[in-house]
């Protein structure tokens, strides 16, 4: 006889969910994305101060060089290595070598985003439901690329005093007995903070004690302001290290989709590290091979990108000084490297209120500090490969509105 009880469970029981609880994201648009769109779709003016893609910023590229080495012959044989092709490889090793690391072929995976390195990264040291450290503020795509792993991030924070540092006693106490690694952003994006030597020495002594992999994310790196830059993580021995980057933002080229994961550390980890990421590769073969074939011939090609790039950030960053120098309502953060500028504005309303305000007002459209996690009210970001135009006229409206 059938169970009445069983019955009304039966009936009570929560239906099932088509979608992977992983995937249940917040679809709805913020209100900055929505009046932005709405400003756009009606043909109002938009001074944008968050550029991101150099494609689309007025920098000169070798079309001629780059579209050459897209149609090398040798990309029609098919030859699937999982690490990549040794040639494209090689020009990675390269490219160390001109930061003055001392990196192997063989320690080289190649795969098509920094996001696809993360994810090699993530599915090597943890198990569903572990926990890797993240500074904050930070930029914001990484919490979908855990969550999508099934990895939980836990804060670390970095602290502002005269420049921006590590709160290495915060990360400590942050370590659990799920934590796996730390990720460490070098230079960070976007306070633009690079880890000084006191902080990596610290950070190695945590990760070796308590069984923790550095991920490394150095896709700013060649964007430093001052004449000598920080060493590379590509060459750290002192732990297990996963160091990324790509040619997105070495290069300005987000669209030719190449990037690399480096590992380091004592042997005996990296050689156990390097036998699981190639079987992870193996499964993919993500990379193309038109694109590994012109990896030498894009890398080649950055310093002319580089020389624009940071030209215009110096101009726009010199440009906001001047600005700055006669009010007194907002002020920067310093900045090390790469692309973006801090903004410290009075506390009146909430970031993202200000945001809109100025949008809806002016026409200038910023990105509030929590987008990146600030743990408080009174930050703007904005970017310092704006062009030039644009950027002067952009902060003349952002500063004359916080004068009112």
């Amino acid at each position: 006889m059938f169970c009445f009880c069983a019955l009304l469970i039966i009936r009570l029981s929560k239906p099932r969910e088509m979608f992977a609880e992983r995937t249940n994201w917040k679809f709805e648009t913020n209100r900055l994305s929505e009046a932005l769109t709405k400003r756009r779709e009606t043909g109002q003016p938009v001074l944008d101060l968050t550029a991101s893609n150099p494609t689309t910023c007025g920098f000169r590229y070798h079309a001629g060089a780059m579209l050459r080495a897209l149609s090398n012959p040798k990309a029609l044989v098919y030859e699937p290595e999982p690490c990549g092709l040794i040639p494209a490889r090689r020009a990675v090793v390269d490219y160390y070598a001109s930061h003055g690391a001392r990196i192997a072929v063989d320690d080289i995976i190649l795969t098509t985003s920094t996001s696809e390195a993360y994810s090699f990264a993530f599915r090597v040291l943890c198990n569903p439901g572990d926990e890797i450290l993240i500074p904050e503020p930070s930029y914001p795509l990484l919490d979908f690329l855990a969550g999508i792993q099934d990895v939980k991030l836990v804060p670390y924070p970095l602290i502002y005093d005269h420049g921006w540092q590590i709160d290495l006693h915060s990360l400590e106490r942050a370590v659990s007995d799920r934590t796996r690694g730390v990720i460490v952003v070098h230079p960070n994006n976007p306070t633009g903070h690079f880890a000084k030597l006191n902080e990596i020495s610290k950070l190695n002594e945590i990760c070796l004690d308590r069984k923790l992999a550095i991920v490394a994310d150095e896709v700013f790196l060649d964007f430093a302001l001052r004449e000598t830059a920080p060493a590379t993580f590509a060459a750290n021995a002192a732990a297990l290290t996963f160091t990324m980057s790509g040619i997105s933002k070495i290069c300005g080229l987000p669209q030719m989709k190449a990037a690399w994961l480096a590992t380091s550390g004592p042997e005996d980890l990296k050689a156990r590290a390097l036998e699981r990421l190639e079987i992870i590769a193996d499964t993919f073969l993500s990379m193309n091979a038109p694109v590994q074939h012109a990896l030498q011939v894009f890398l080649d090609q950055r310093h002319e990108f580089q020389a624009q790039l940071m030209g215009r950030v110096r101009r726009n960053l010199a440009e906001l000084d001047a600005q700055l120098e006669s009010q007194k309502a907002c002020t920067r953060y310093e900045i090390e490297a790469g692309w973006y500028a801090v903004l410290r504005i009075p506390v009146t309303r909430s970031d993202e209120d200000f945001a809109l305000f100025l949008l809806e007002s002016e026409g200038v459209y910023t990105h509030p500090g929590h987008f990146y996690d600030f743990s408080a009210d009174g930050f703007l970001v904005v970017s310092l490969i704006t062009p030039e135009e644009d950027f002067a006229a952009g902060m003349k409206l952002l500063l004359a509105t916080l004068a009112r």
